[in-house]
């Protein structure tokens, strides 16, 4: 029976194995050979160090992290939690480098959308000093979990000589752990001003690749602030893919009907072609309005054929024409094929195609799709903070810049479907999962959100403070409760998720083999019951979830068998026993749990304690194996 994994994913083994897979002959002895790597990448080398490449100070180090998997784990918090039993979102408290590291297994390739609003470094903004060798000790100390006044949270004035350096270093593994949990198809949203843009577009065309930039947009604040010579009305939101060639263009809001020119001025692209319309085709003119030889000035159009007539709204007899028509193929399909399956280039419905008066050819179409500006009116940041204090019921904003909810609406309205997950782990006062829940609402649909945010402790002279907030976190969680409340009860009889589960970075709850070499009565006695006493079986429920890497909001059935508790995750795919002294019988009725939900594979994990002995153990694993249950773990 293996132990169950102490640490997280360890992603450069992922990427060490996924190498060999794709190159065998770059590896001798289980050890990568760069001598053949580069024969086998030929011309994809580059030997020259005066390369194109953006450095700075700590970089690598920066990279390291992000691959140093986390020994931490997430506990479960009810009672600030809204529908614990059935919501599928999720609120988790703690620093999000060590939260990203903690979802990889989880949540790798399942986000559609992230989100995000880093600091934007401004002198200061908190900028997150990170412990290479141990972050969790470090987001302990940081906020006040074991020291009396924690630490000071870190500003990043100007006159540092890491200025950029320190941002860079906070931002790169964070966005490097954040690309691994995107979907193929999926995006990333990032807000920020002009003291980082230019970096953080290098940063992104490494980690996304330049292909992938999307677009940088434009918040149009239409409100200044004084900057040096101009006065600065705006903020920009860069915009990536994981796989640009795998996005969808933008979805619409709504289904409304338009129309547009279908033809041009004749050009190279667009050569004037003949094209036979059918009598009763639609003609917006006067009832006998006719048309001959040659109208439509640049966008000439010639009559070959018939007479361009109106009867009733409509031609009244088939037409021959030339012009620079722009849809030939789809006007095919319409006037002479099946109209009712029409679509365009981009899957949006073709209504008709019609004459106005003047004799020009238009398309109607049902918008499906939507090709936003780069630049946004989303309202002033006085709008933004007076929705937020509206929400609260106060006179001021608890938090200071919150983004506009028209904005977020919008970018879960272009990119994500019903069931989309979205994520944003720089969470403030989550006006993210505010935008979720409203366009669920709106639309009757079921997108999921994932809100990260560090319990920062809030300002004592602030607004937040005086309301009685202690840290960020607990802002967005009330936050949360608050504009759900709303949508309940303006709508009292609406069914969808308006909850969210609350979790909270913690170590693991696993005791570490870290004694040292002298070992002592009770350190042995530690060591049999390895499971921290502070902790509780839901703590440790979910930190097994996590190293198996299932979704955090899976069923969680309780089984009461022969006395015994057994926890059954996903229909049988998990079963957990945490119980002490269990009996073979026992084994026998997991057997029996497989018969019956008959799972592709049923994974059991134990504790180490739940046997009285070395026979017992193996025992429970021969009869588990020979009924084709083979994963068996102990913690």
């Amino acid at each position: 029976m293996d132990k169950l994994a102490s640490t997280t994913k360890d992603i450069v083994a992922e990427n060490i194995s996924k190498l060999k897979q794709l190159l065998p002959l770059a590896f001798s002895e289980n050890k990568i050979d760069f001598d053949t790597l580069k024969q086998l990448l030929g011309d994809y080398i580059e030997n020259n160090n005066e390369r194109y490449s953006f450095n700075w100070h700590g970089k690598n180090k920066a990279c390291r992290i992000a691959q140093t998997p986390s020994t931490g784990t997430l506990r479960p918090c009810k009672d600030e939690s809204v529908n614990w039993d059935n919501s599928k979102n999720l609120f988790i408290e703690g620093d999000n480098l060590e939260v990203l590291k903690l979802l990889q297994k989880s949540y790798h390739k399942k986000v559609k959308m992230i989100y995000i609003d880093p600091p934007y470094n401004t002198g200061k903004d908190f900028v997150y000093k990170d412990n290479f060798k141990d972050n969790i000790k470090n987001y302990k100390e940081m906020t006040g979990q074991t020291d009396g006044d924690g630490r000071n949270l870190s500003s990043n004035p100007e006159t540092s000589g890491r200025y950029h350096t320190d941002w860079l270093n906070m931002m790169y593994p964070r966005l490097l752990l954040a690309r691994s949990l995107l979907r193929d198809d999926g995006v990333i949203f990032i807000s920020i001003d002009d003291n980082e843009v230019a970096n953080l577009r290098k940063i992104c065309d490494e980690i996304f690749g330049e292909e992938n930039f999307i677009a940088q947009l434009i918040w149009d604040k239409n409100h200044s602030a004084q900057a040096g010579i101009f006065k600065v009305y705006h903020e920009y939101i860069l915009v990536y893919a994981k796989a640009v060639d795998q996005v969808s263009v933008p979805n619409s809001s709504d289904n409304e009907e338009f129309e547009a020119g279908a033809m041009k001025k004749e050009s190279k692209r667009h050569p004037m072609q003949k094209f036979k319309f059918p009598k009763g085709t639609r003609f917006s003119a006067k009832n006998g309005t006719e048309l001959t030889g040659t109208w439509g000035g640049s966008e000439k159009v010639i009559l070959h054929e018939g007479r361009m007539i109106c009867k009733d709204g409509k031609l009244k007899e088939n037409v021959i024409l030339e012009a620079a028509f722009t849809q030939v193929n789809q006007m095919q399909e319409y006037f002479y094929r099946d109209r009712d399956s029409l679509v365009d280039s981009r899957g949006q419905k073709v209504s008709e195609f019609y004459f106005n008066s003047t004799g020009k050819l238009k398309i109607v179409k049902e918008r499906g799709v939507f090709t936003p500006p780069t630049v946004g009116k989303w309202g002033t940041q006085s709008d933004a903070s007076n929705k937020l204090a509206e929400i609260f019921k106060a006179p001021a904003a608890p938090l200071e810049t919150p983004k506009s909810i028209s904005m977020l609406e919008d970018f879960v309205q272009w990119f994500t479907e019903s069931d989309s997950l979205i994520i944003d782990f720089f969470g403030g006062s989550c006006t993210t999962s505010h935008a979720v829940i409203n366009i669920n609402h709106k639309k009757d649909e079921n997108r999921n959100f994932i809100m990260v945010q560090l319990p920062e402790a809030c300002d004592e002279k602030s607004e937040a403070c005086k309301a009685g907030y202690k840290n960020i976190a607990e802002i967005g969680k009330e936050c949360i409760r608050r504009a759900a409340n709303k949508i309940q009860t303006e709508n009292p009889d609406y069914q969808g998720d308006l909850g969210f589960k609350v979790f909270k970075l913690d170590s693991t709850n696993i005791k570490p083999w870290d004694l040292e070499f002298n070992i002592n009565e009770q350190d042995l006695f530690d060591i049999i019951d390895n499971i921290k006493p502070e902790r509780s079986t839901e703590d440790i429920l979910y930190e097994i979830l996590l190293k198996y890497g299932l979704d955090l909001t899976l069923e969680i059935k309780e089984h009461n068998i022969l006395g015994t508790k057994l926890f059954n995750i996903g229909f049988g795919a998990l079963i957990i026993c945490l119980e002490k002294n269990i009996s073979l019988e026992l084994i026998e009725e997991i057997v029996k749990l497989k018969a019956e939900y008959q799972p592709e594979t049923m994974r059991v994990v134990f504790q180490d304690s739940c046997f009285t002995d070395c026979v017992m153990k193996t025992n429970a694993v021969q009869i588990l194996q020979q009924a084709g249950i083979t994963d068996v773990k102990s913690l």
